[in-house]
């Protein structure tokens, strides 16, 4: 028999009891690449265990709690006791993550998170081991399965965004309270842990900025089809000169786009170096047993041996102002003029139009444009100009568009 390794479990919910099922079903099978037999000695939940005893008797401890408090605690009393440590708390990573990098280097141990971000992809893995000594430039894609679902159902059934919500919520894709999905809150915690890992600089969820997709219209989907665009939450790190910009935000892609057909709960992640060009990885995003098969494989990472010390390299400033293309979505009185007035303004913005549909509604029309990359600043200056002229029946609705397609 293989010598037994000791995990002490923290949670026993939908991620906690899958993977103490993949354990006790998998463990000798697990021992061949690992070289010993994981074997679960203590779990803690609410009616049951206590920290203290399970992290005497564990040599690996596996945190499936979620949220900061009291999870940073353990975490924390963990490493600084000695134990390896394997999370999927992005919340608590992208939050404490310095604090969490710190305890292990000084204990010697190794703390292991590729649940935390895109659920199966071994986007941290590749990155922090296979691209370890590569410049990397961007890291970018689609980091939550919930709203990549509802966009999809959105697009593909003219639905609204209340209705394939409730939809989400019935098959389990979206919890009880959506609001860290749907807002971007849970993909900007993905993006603030991969910017970190993918620059060397020290990433905080402040630094990164992000949008949900609570206002996403069904007009706006079913006018971007006609322009050959799909609509994904895509959450974007990259290096700018000497500082960095990330992101979240809802975004149009054209076809060729290599995340275009990402559909459902799925996720992708694209990784661009000059050395490799770019690497796409995609796969399950969420779900008990996918999380608990990415928990599983941390633990298989640290009985194979050492993990990166996560040491800072560098300090990057935050790149507020970058250069986007727009989709942009007015509804105007139908009269003489308009779209002239409306291009007058993009024009003295130094904004150029790629694409125009124009519908006709009565007395009313909607005028939907694409527009080519520029410094947002000067989108919004124009946007807030728009936004003022008088034959303007609502609000203006502006997404961004990536132009390139990879083809």
């Amino acid at each position: 028999m293989s010598e037994v390794v000791r995990i002490g479990l923290l949670g026993h919910g939908t991620v906690g009891t899958a993977f103490a099922e993949l354990i006790a079903g998998g463990a000798d099978e697990i021992a061949v690449p690992a070289g010993r037999r994981p074997e679960i000695v203590g779990v803690l939940r609410r009616s049951e265990g206590a920290f203290g005893e399970i992290l005497e008797r564990s040599e690996i401890v596996v945190e499936l709690i979620g949220g900061i408090d009291p999870a940073r605690e353990y975490v924390l009393a963990a490493l600084r006791a000695g134990r390896h440590v394997v999370t999927a708390n992005k919340q608590l990573v992208a939050q404490h993550g310095e604090e969490l990098f710190e305890a292990a280097r000084e204990a010697g141990v190794q703390l292991r998170f590729e649940a935390a971000v895109a659920g199966v992809v071994p986007v941290i893995r590749v990155i922090q081991e296979s691209l370890a000594a590569t410049e990397i430039t961007k890291v970018f894609g689609i980091v939550n399965g919930t709203t990549n679902f509802i966009l999809s159902e959105m697009a593909n059934t003219g639905a609204s965004y209340e209705e394939v919500l409730a939809r989400a919520q019935e098959l389990g894709y979206a919890e009880a309270d959506p609001t860290e999905d749907v807002g971007g809150a849970d993909a900007a915690a993905k993006m603030a842990i991969l910017a970190r890992l993918a620059f060397h600089t020290q990433v905080s969820l402040a630094d990164v900025s992000y949008e949900g997709i609570t206002e996403i219209q069904p007009d706006d989907l079913a006018y971007a089809k006609e322009l050959g665009l799909s609509l994904k939450l895509l959450g974007v790190a990259e290096r700018i000169d000497e500082g960095i910009s990330v992101r979240v935000f809802p975004c149009f892609l054209y076809r060729g786009h290599p995340l275009a057909p990402i559909e459902g709960p799925f996720n992708a992640v694209m990784v661009e170096a000059p050395t490799i060009t770019e690497i796409t990885m995609s796969g399950p995003g969420a779900g008990g047993v996918e999380t608990a098969t990415a928990v599983l494989g941390d633990v298989v990472s640290i009985l194979a041996g050492e993990a990166p010390v996560h040491q800072l390299r560098r300090e990057l400033p935050a790149i507020d102002d970058v250069a986007s293309s727009f989709y942009l979505h007015l509804e105007v009185a139908d009269r003489p003029g308009v779209l002239a007035r409306i291009a007058d303004v993009l024009g003295r913005n130094e904004i150029s139009v790629q694409s125009v549909v124009q519908r006709g509604l009565g007395d009313d029309a909607r005028l939907v444009m694409v527009l080519h990359g520029c410094p947002e600043r000067y989108f919004y200056a124009a946007l807030a100009e728009i936004g003022k002229l008088d034959f303007l029946r609502a609000a203006p609705r502006a997404i961004r568009v990536i132009e390139e397609e990879f083809v």
